[in-house]
């Protein structure tokens, strides 16, 4: 069995301009060459870096640099890639207000999508999808340290929002997530955790290791995290993995020249006897608003910095013909 993962998709601005309006172009066409992995896989989920909407305005022109916004055809683009699960807990969900956002989960809801992190009030936002597998289920919980404005309330639409500090999470947040693990745990049999945290460029900080193992303590049997632009290293805590980031996998962004955010992963997880057993790394590169598989230099490149980053946690990943592999024992 695999669950393909991937880091911030992000289909607005210029990939919804560019790819999504233009009709002459097809919905898998934004995937390329990395769509037969993400097709083998039994399961699919991304974070998704933006609302899909034909609604709302931008909610903060004067003190909000970038707002991402998809039309409605880009579920299209989900579905060619048959993405079974988005998180939605993140920075950008809410950039064009609440009627956006609610017309992106009746969207994702009519496309047969799972969805977590973000919802018309807090119960919604903190339910975790539970997404069938061909043995068992998987339960995702989505949540993020961003805009704490947008946290949902009991009657107000928003996110999964929680704070944290070096020593970990800090009240009410770490009775209110204790509370969703136990619960998800009594639903699904692996629980994954998507953590949209921290700033955009940088090795994870103290308090960012120490919610990543807080989670894990609480009941998660892997930490995806994202918000990060590049890929970061994975730690193994107590047997489980923890990916820091999974960095971007569809954007427009400027790249910059030495941290290269247009070189990341498609992560796929191996789930054996009730554990994730390994993770399987496959490269990748943005380029051109769409993914496409990474290429000498390019694989070059992201095997000796993950190979770097993962050993500053103790971690040890192989790589053969510029495929990684990590084992979790």
């Amino acid at each position: 069995m695999q669950i393909a993962l991937t880091g911030d998709v992000m289909l607005g601005r210029l990939v919804d301009q560019y790819v999504i309006h233009n009709q002459s172009i097809g919905p898998d066409k934004i995937w390329s060459d990395v769509l037969p992995l993400l097709l083998k896989a039994d399961r699919r989920l991304i974070n998704l870096e933006c609302v899909i909407s034909g609604r709302g305005r931008e909610g903060q022109p004067d003190s909000k640099a970038f707002h991402f916004r998809a039309q409605p055809r880009a579920i299209d683009f989900l579905r060619a890639a048959k993405i079974d699960c988005v998180t939605l807990a993140n920075n950008h969900v809410l950039d064009y207000g609440t009627d956006a956002l609610i017309e992106c989960l009746a969207l994702l809801d009519r496309a047969g999508i799972k969805r977590t992190g973000a919802g018309a009030s807090l119960a919604e936002a903190l339910t975790p999808a539970i997404v069938d597998l061909p043995q068992g289920r998987l339960g995702v919980v989505s949540l993020t340290d961003n805009e704490p404005e947008w946290e949902a309330g009991e009657k107000q639409p928003g996110t999964h929002y929680l704070a944290y500090d070096a020593k970990g999470l800090v009240e009410p947040y770490r009775s209110r997530l204790a509370q969703v693990m136990k619960q998800v745990r009594c639903q699904a049999d692996l629980v994954m955790v998507s953590a949209h945290v921290g700033p955009n460029w940088g090795a994870p900080s103290v308090a960012m290791r120490m919610l990543a193992h807080q989670i894990i303590d609480l009941g998660a049997d892997l930490y995806w995290g994202h918000s990060n632009h590049t890929p970061q290293g994975i730690e193994l805590y107590k047997g489980k993995a923890i990916l820091y980031s999974t960095g971007d996998f569809i954007d427009d962004y400027a790249v910059d020249s030495a941290e290269r955010n247009d070189l990341s992963f498609l992560y796929i997880l191996e789930p054996e006897r009730g554990r994730f057993a390994r993770i399987i790394l496959h490269p990748v590169r943005i380029e051109d608003l769409y993914v496409r598989l990474a290429k000498d230099q390019e694989i070059a490149f992201l095997q000796r910095t993950m190979q770097a980053k993962c050993a500053s946690f103790g971690s040890r990943i192989l790589f053969h013909d510029g495929v990684g592999r990590l084992e979790l024992s």
